[in-house]
């Protein structure tokens, strides 16, 4: 059983398409891009917002904060909230923590609005640590975002080899993996999020999980 597990939050923790898609799309628009299919725009859902816009559209660096800015004037009033919680998840999240699992949250997500959001699906109180980015544009790799959750932890000075026995990553895209890899945690990816087809594969996750019901079973050994 493992005794502290991260978790991403999109495609992880819920379901956060259509805020983050239609955010997306009405970014796009104001640059004079028209994209009518939400699913297209599925790739956004997980990574840092800049990295998403220079490589599916070619943003140039000069463009990229405005990009985001753009996104953030419909997705702070709206799109944070078009979002849905996994089925079960809440439940598996009490569990973890009768069994004196800790948790976190290590998300690439600016910090208030994942606060938002655990805080509207009332699981906030599970995690003993939330870290996501900085609205300034700071912490916004995974691999940033881990090490600030392990530091918050005390698990940083411990050797690679006992984080990995001991703490999870959990999350649905190959840079959740590429975060537990970083650190030397155990690299859990879900299915039931947005990764591409045999992305969580290639990336060399330790195990893949295919429901929420799997999950919990899987990180408490039951």
């Amino acid at each position: 059983m493992f005794r502290y597990c991260l978790f991403d939050l999109d495609g992880t923790l819920t379901d956060s398409k259509e805020g983050i898609t239609k955010s997306v799309q009405y970014a796009l628009k104001k640059f004079g891009i028209e994209e009518p299919d939400l699913d297209k725009l599925e790739p956004f859902v997980g990574p840092p917002l800049k990295d998403s816009f220079r490589e599916f559209y070619g943003f140039p660096e000069e463009e990229l904060d405005k990009a985001v800015v753009y996104y953030r004037e419909r997705y702070a009033p709206i799109g944070v909230l078009e979002n849905q919680i996994y089925p079960g998840m809440a439940q598996m999240l009490a569990k973890l923590c009768e069994k004196g699992i800790h948790l976190a949250v290590a998300s690439s997500k600016p910090t208030e609005f994942v606060c938002q959001i655990l805080a509207h699906f009332e699981i906030e109180q599970y995690f003993e640590v939330i870290v996501g980015s900085g609205l300034d544009g700071s912490r916004t790799t995974k691999e940033e975002v881990v090490e600030e959750a392990l530091s918050q932890l005390g698990l940083l000075s411990l050797p690679r080899k006992e984080r990995k026995e001991i703490c999870a990553m959990i999350g649905d895209r190959k840079f959740d993996i590429q975060g537990a890899k970083a650190y030397g945690l155990t690299g859990v990816g879900v299915t039931f999020g947005y990764a591409g087809e045999g992305e969580l594969e290639a990336e060399g996750a330790d195990y893949l999980i295919d429901s929420v019901e799997e999950l919990g079973t899987f990180l408490t050994q039951e």
